[in-house]
């Protein structure tokens, strides 16, 4: 067992796209490929603030923690606990093009042209009644200190919740549209990807149809991101890939929910034609997929026929970086195993 210093920490990061509290660049697949990244495990520390925080530092959403460890406290999991941090996933079936964001995922694809890597950023996106529209768009205008004209219906919203909003809310830190913003060209302009002033809600339903990003991250598509720029919003919990090596993969995500109350773990998902297809194909095991959709763990599965149990692990993950990430004050160790 070795110790690796944070120089170590940052070379691993280039190869398996493990970053602390910045993007996480993962290097494109090859043709044919969808499968990115190596899941790592964490082991909760006494000084950790909440799940939120981890998910920060692993610039990841506490939501898609908690799908995959699915047995953890919600918000503060007992020090000592070892979790499995997502970073791993398929790549959407769209074009490796702009912008591309998965509702159910709640992240964010961001493909720089010209470049064979891909961003992934975790995301806020729009509350139950209030939804981000599915659809394929392109950045109409790039905002930087934007002001935040609340609508008259955010307005009286926060008014029956016993806040007066004011007409307009200047640029600056407690802006809650950050410090840069993204307009998107659906409807009348009024949808946006942009910054926040209240960290803890990316990674959340709970905006009013906007996407909101994580300060560094926003600042960081912004300055790559171009008027024009192509922005395709999809909302597809579950993902598959047959790889160039024969494997089979399957990722679910728990489907955002239709209907107050409704619970997104049992929830029905509705199939396409395409995975329909998918797990009809010979080479597949009929009771992996079944387990995979039931589980709903947000990671990928192989579900090829002959992955029984020993070939996936607890939370029906694969490929696994071992990695336990201790977390001191101004330095990161990590253990490899």
């Amino acid at each position: 067992m070795k110790r690796a210093s944070l120089i170590t920490l940052l070379l691993i990061s280039s190869f398996g796209g493990l970053h602390s509290a910045s993007a996480m660049d993962y290097p494109l697949p090859p043709a044919g490929s969808r499968l990115i990244g190596q899941n790592q495990t964490y082991s909760i520390q006494e000084g950790d603030k909440n799940l939120q925080a981890i998910a920060r530092r692993f610039n990841t959403a506490a939501q898609l923690i908690l799908e995959t460890n699915n047995t953890i406290a919600p918000v503060y999991p007992a020090p000592g606990t070892v979790i499995t941090i997502p970073s791993q996933m398929l790549l959407p079936d769209t074009p490796r093009e702009g912008i591309v964001v998965n509702l159910a995922e709640l992240r964010l694809y961001y493909f720089p042209p010209g470049e064979n890597i891909v961003q992934v950023y975790p995301l806020g996106i729009g509350q139950l009644g209030l939804e981000t529209p599915v659809s394929t768009t392109r950045v109409s205008q790039k905002i930087p200190n934007p002001t935040w004209t609340p609508t008259a219906g955010i307005r009286a919203r926060s008014l029956a919740q016993g806040i007066k909003l004011p007409p307009v809310v200047p640029a600056g830190p407690n802006n809650p549209l950050g410090r840069f913003a993204l307009r998107l060209g659906i409807g009348h302009g009024e949808y946006l990807i942009h910054g926040t002033s209240a960290p803890d809600s990316v990674g959340l339903r709970v905006s009013s149809g906007c996407m909101r990003m994580n300060a560094p991250d926003i600042k960081a598509l912004f300055a790559q991101a171009r008027v024009g720029t192509r922005v395709q919003i999809i909302n597809e919990p579950v993902k598959f890939s047959v790889e160039p090596d024969g494997r089979h993969y399957i990722e679910v995500h728990r489907p955002l929910a239709q209907i107050e109350g409704e619970n997104p773990q049992t929830t029905p998902i509705i199939h396409n034609a395409d995975f329909a297809s998918f797990a009809s194909q010979e080479g597949n095991d009929k009771a992996l997929i079944d387990k995979a959709l039931t589980r709903r763990a947000g990671i990928p599965v192989a579900v090829s026929a002959g992955n029984g149990p020993s070939a996936n692990s607890a939370v029906l993950s694969v490929q696994n970086n071992r990695v336990s990430a201790a977390v001191t004050e101004g330095e990161q160790d990590v253990v490899m195993q």
